[in-house]
C-alpha cells in the first residue's frame, strides 16, 4: 500500500515538504506515458526508502532585504 511507502520513505528523508517537493520532481522526470503514473509514484517512493542518499538537504533561507522607511511629504 502506498501509505507503507510513504511511511518508510519519510523514515528515511524526515522532512515532509522535501519529500513531497523531490518526489514530484522525480515522478514529472520518471514517467513513461505507457504505464500508470501511480506505478512510478510507487517506485520513486520505493526508491526513496532503498536509498537515503537520494533527497538532498533544504536549501538556506535567505531573509528578505530590508524595507527602506517610507517618507511622506508634509501636505
Amino acid at each position: 500500500m502506498r501509505s507503507e511507502l510513504v511511511y518508510s520513505a519519510v523514515l528515511r528523508v524526515e522532512n515532509r515538504f522535501l519529500l513531497a517537493s523531490t518526489a514530484i520532481v522525480a515522478v514529472r522526470r520518471l514517467h513513461v506515458d505507457a504505464t500508470r503514473t501511480e506505478d512510478t509514484i510507487n517506485r520513486v517512493l520505493v526508491e526513496f526508502a532503498d536509498n537515503p542518499g537520494v533527497v538532498g538537504a533544504l536549501p538556506g533561507v535567505v531573509p528578505p532585504p530590508a524595507i527602506d522607511a517610507l517618507i511622506l511629504p508634509a501636505a
